[in-house]
């Protein structure tokens, strides 16, 4: 891991590791990070999952028959 020295915005830190629960500047600026790159790959991945909807490649319709009438799944 590689060591850098960066001034931070000390309030959004703090409200950063609030949101995180982390309670070290070193954990929240990691996890910030890795909260951004998660982030981004979902929404890549839901790009890529509607391109395939669009495309017709996948067909959702055989759940919607028990979506939206009250039915679970859970046993």
């Amino acid at each position: 891991m590689a060591r850098t020295v960066i001034d931070v915005d000390d309030e959004a830190l703090a409200e950063a590791a609030r949101h995180l629960g982390t309670s070290t500047k070193k954990d929240t600026v990691n996890a910030a990070l890795r909260e951004i790159i998660d982030r981004r790959r979902r929404a890549a991945a839901i790009a890529r999952m509607r391109e395939l909807v669009a495309d017709g490649e996948i067909d959702f319709s055989a759940f919607d028959e028990g979506w939206g009438t009250g039915a679970s799944t859970a046993a």
